[in-house]
């Protein structure tokens, strides 16, 4: 990662922390301890990869940077709320995430219930009160995030994902899930930033294949973390996938051969990007990372 890069990114996370702070309800405001909760669940961790997608297709269409940082939090409200509700008793039961307790050992079941619900209903709050090029562009951008978000997006694969649990399934089958749970939310952060700019319909058919390799990586990597990796580097608990007997691209395919796959999807998104008729330098930087990271 170049140091130019690097401070792109930085300067992308702040943005996008110190623009969640502002559309997050203050603490004190009442019911305080429902805002509290909000705040706690969506601000001061994670690596902010949606709104840095975002703002990286974005700007290669010559977006408002304001307009960015609207769809950036709308998208990362999302996925904050279904992180709430992933960590409940009644979904993951997990105790851990971003190195510190989930919302619903902080607070309680009921607490983070609302939370969720409070999360996403901000999230399409912040585009129809957003700056964007105009009215249509705003409904667009609701619709959009909310297929990514429902039944036939997010819900829907986390629905699959449950009802998966100690059964087999094909690949197909899997990529079929994991295009819904993880992948969708990722190819909103895109299209939403891509809607913030001048983009056309080539445009936007190319990047949402792009999106489709892109999150798929992002789930086998993800996937090959929670092999290898330990509680302390990966901020929520290690090893769950196999403990709750998950089906994934590790226990599917084994650990060597799911690290080829996340390489061929690698080689996969870059020529995507390629086929891109904008710059794409942000995206295919960004692809590497993803690919790379290690915790």
């Amino acid at each position: 990662m170049s140091d130019s890069f690097a401070h792109w990114m930085a300067a992308i996370q702040q943005r996008t922390e110190s623009a969640l702070e502002r559309w997050l309800p203050a603490s004190t405001t009442a019911p305080a301890r429902l805002h509290e909760a909000m705040r706690y669940s969506t601000l001061g961790g994670g690596k902010r990869m949606r709104p840095l997608l975002c703002h990286a297709a974005g700007e290669a269409l010559g977006a408002d940077p304001q307009a960015l940082d609207a769809a950036a939090c709308a998208v990362e409200l999302i996925h904050a709320y279904s992180l709430v509700h992933d960590d409940l008793p009644c979904m993951d039961d997990d105790v851990l995430r971003r190195g510190r307790p989930t919302c619903h050992v902080e607070f309680d079941e009921a607490t983070a219930l609302l939370v969720g619900d409070a999360l996403q209903t901000l999230a399409f709050q912040v585009i129809a009160d957003s700056v964007m090029p105009s009215r249509q562009r705003r409904l667009s951008m609701i619709a959009l995030l909310a297929q990514a978000s429902g039944s036939r997006g997010m819900a829907g694969g986390q629905a699959i994902d449950l009802a998966a649990v100690g059964t087999t399934l094909t690949l197909e089958e899997l990529e079929f899930m994991h295009i819904r749970k993880t992948g969708a939310l990722i190819r909103a952060a895109l299209l939403l930033g891509a809607h913030c700019g001048d983009a056309d319909d080539a445009t936007l058919s190319a990047l949402g294949h792009y999106a489709n390799r892109a999150g798929l990586l992002f789930q086998v990597v993800d996937d090959i973390l929670d092999a290898e990796g330990s509680t302390v580097t990966l901020g929520k608990t290690a090893g769950k996938d196999a403990a709750q007997d998950k089906p994934t691209y590790v226990s599917m395919l084994g650990l060597a051969r799911a690290k080829e796959f996340a390489a061929q999807l690698r080689t996969h998104s870059h020529e995507a990007l390629a086929a891109c008729p904008v710059s794409t330098t942000r995206l295919a930087t960004l692809t590497d990372y993803i690919a790379d990271r290690s915790f």
